[in-house]
């Protein structure tokens, strides 16, 4: 197994991995909304519309990094091999 091989698996199960926690932490948002909203809102002082923008925000910025830090690099390897 040449290093480009095994860089690309490396970042296929860097995006499989991340993937799943975007995906837990979306159904957890989703799911339990008002729990996150008030666990966060009192641990940090904020209202439920602050958390609402910070988690979305958060969420979006998760996804952000996955395709770059993860998934283009897993296909740009890809098609190097």
């Amino acid at each position: 197994m040449n290093s480009i091989d095994t860089l690309a698996t490396f970042f296929g199960w860097c995006t499989v991995i991340n993937i799943g926690i975007y995906l837990l932490t979306v159904i957890a948002l989703t799911m339990f909304r008002s729990l996150v909203y008030r666990i966060n809102g009192k641990i940090f002082a904020l209202r439920e519309e602050d958390v609402a923008r910070i988690s979305f925000q958060y969420v979006g910025l998760y996804k952000i990094a996955i395709t770059v830090l993860c998934f283009v690099p897993w296909v740009a390897l890809t098609l190097m091999s």
